[in-house]
């Protein structure tokens, strides 16, 4: 039976607060550190700033940062004073920042100097403040003397609401899960960015699925890797981890497999949520080139030494990851089939989730245990999937849903937000794929990036792509339709092309080799005509997923 009740991620919050006032919960490593106590401590303390700064209820407060414990601090100080939360991006170009913060109306804005000296002021009319999230430190500012007195007196008026601050203080709002939360601004895979309207109810109904389906303990540790101001990140390893205790540390650099894995050797979380890229590196770097020797292979038909080799891989897997996960959790793309396939044989702990921005962000998930290998799970708590086929078990369609995660609706675009939904209330997930009797979905690419053949027939490019990635030398691609025919643009591994000497005829011809195998395996209508090689990677979103509209 499906589990209905949504608790506020606010109470699961003050709970543990209550809990474990004295305890570390988020740490920048080599860097500062908050206890429960503190982050209340600090968040009184921004509200403060905020009533100062003539900041309401409903008024739009941006946040852009890295990742960080005060970033999480200001993000907690904001929701829980009802203003309307936006987080932005970091890396997104400067331009863009100033773009949104002025289409979000925010009149505050939470950042960091180096971000703040790029942005254009000309581009944000309607914001009034700027604080620096690191201290509190007031970076730009419209209101007058008032706001810098507040600042600087902020100790002594703390002191004067708070003579002695404690866990009797703290009384946050949780009886407005209806309310608008935040803006949160999509991706932009597919198109510009647009600000999802997300409420409490949206962010809580994933928090207490994430709490009723992986209990975490102050005992146990995360190391966060995805950007924050995106909801797979803030949801999963920020609010879902501080509602049960859990210590989440933040890295302050760009999160490359040696500063992974030095972490996790260092920390070693219970819990890793990443994408399906930073997964498929370390196969391919380390799992990949030993299976594939010669004496491997021909030992791995052998069932004694394949268990005792698959024994050990998983070892050494899990070894790298800190020798304590208990749960692999990936999202925010499809996983390659071969990587996936090897997951399953050597007996990770692993599953594949389903989600979107819209959705604050689950929609479907399930336990490692009973996952159905090539699925994305089945439909969370308080969520339903329907396909749109007339046989939803053996045609695809797109996959739509309906639910207490379902965002409002696109910020100031009705149109956007009418085209969403269908004319009986379930929303768009623009995503095709089928559903089997047992609820296990499975996805076939995008609907907007489906080719139509001259004979009619469906082409998933991302189905094509899945397999070329298997290919040798073949990092990444993207396939697109050119002149009516079937054209795979590819980004090829150049350090392994560099280390064998090749040149560039020689890649020509492995790749040729590859279009002419990998040709074998498609229908006639969905063969690849050419391969085009790329110098550089392609440019990707911020939770690692191609920015497929840029090339044709």
């Amino acid at each position: 039976m499906a589990r209905n009740k949504i608790t506020h991620f606010f109470t699961y919050f003050q709970n543990s607060a209550a809990q474990y006032w004295d305890r570390e919960v988020l740490t920048n490593i080599d860097g500062i550190s908050y206890t429960y106590g503190q982050i209340c401590d600090n968040i009184e303390r921004i509200h403060i700033l905020l009533e100062a700064a003539g900041i309401g209820k409903g008024d739009k407060v941006a946040i852009c940062a890295k990742n960080s414990a005060q970033w999480c601090v200001a993000f907690l100080a904001s929701t829980a004073y009802e203003a309307v939360t936006v987080p932005l991006l970091h890396d997104f170009h400067p331009e863009s920042i100033a773009t949104l913060v002025d289409h979000s109306e925010s009149k505050l804005l939470f950042t960091t100097t180096d971000i703040w000296q790029n942005l254009d002021l000309e581009r944000m009319p309607l914001l009034q403040v700027a604080v620096n999230v690191e201290d509190y430190t007031i970076l730009y500012n419209t209101i007058g003397a008032g706001l810098e007195d507040c600042f600087a007196n902020l100790e002594t008026l703390f002191s004067t609401k708070f003579p002695n601050f404690s866990i009797k203080d703290v009384h946050y709002p949780t009886n407005n899960l209806d309310d608008l939360a935040l803006i949160n601004y999509t991706s932009g895979t597919t198109s510009d960015p647009k600000g999802v309207m997300l409420t409490y109810g949206n962010i809580s109904s994933n928090i207490t699925y994430a709490a009723d389906t992986i209990p975490n303990t102050a005992d146990d540790k995360i190391v966060s890797m995805l950007p924050l101001a995106h909801m797979y990140g803030m949801a999963f390893e920020f609010l879902y981890q501080v509602a049960g205790g859990c210590h989440v540390y933040f890295l302050g650099k760009v999160p490359s497999p040696k500063v992974l894995l030095n972490a996790f050797a260092v920390i070693q979380p219970y819990l890793i949520v990443t994408v399906p890229l930073v997964i498929e590196k370390i196969f391919r770097n380390v799992v990949f080139p030993t299976i594939e020797k010669p004496l491997i292979k021909s030992l791995m038909k052998v069932p004694f030494f394949s268990r005792l080799i698959k024994n050990r891989i998983r070892s050494k897997i899990l070894d790298a990851f800190g020798g304590k996960i208990q749960h692999i959790i990936i999202g925010g793309a499809a996983i390659n089939k071969e990587v996936e396939d090897c997951m399953k044989d050597i007996r990770l702990p692993y599953t594949v989730g389903y989600g979107m921005t819209e959705c604050a962000p689950i929609l479907a998930y399930e336990d490692w245990r009973k996952f159905a290998k090539g699925s994305c799970g089945k439909a969370v708590d308080r969520m339903e999937i329907r396909i749109d086929s007339e046989d939803p078990e053996h045609v695809v369609g797109e996959i739509q849903v309906r639910g207490a995660n379902v965002m409002l609706g696109y910020y100031k675009n009705p149109e956007a937000t009418a085209a969403a939904f269908t004319e009986d209330g379930w929303m768009r997930t623009g995503d095709l794929g089928l559903i089997d009797n047992k609820g296990n979905v499975f996805i076939n690419g995008r609907s907007k990036n489906m080719i139509l053949s001259a004979n009619g027939q469906n082409i998933y490019p991302e189905e094509i792509e899945d397999r070329l990635n298997n290919q040798p030398y073949v990092v990444e691609s993207v396939v697109i339709e050119r002149d009516k025919r079937i054209v795979a643009l590819v980004y090829p591994d150049y350090d392994r092309v560099s280390q064998e000497s090749m040149d560039e005829n020689d890649l020509a011809k492995l790749m040729e080799e590859n279009r002419v195998k990998l040709n074998l395996m498609l229908p006639l209508y969905s063969r690849i005509a050419r391969i085009e090689l790329r110098k550089n990677e392609f440019e990707k979103t911020p939770k690692r997923s191609i920015k497929r509209f840029l090339y044709k």
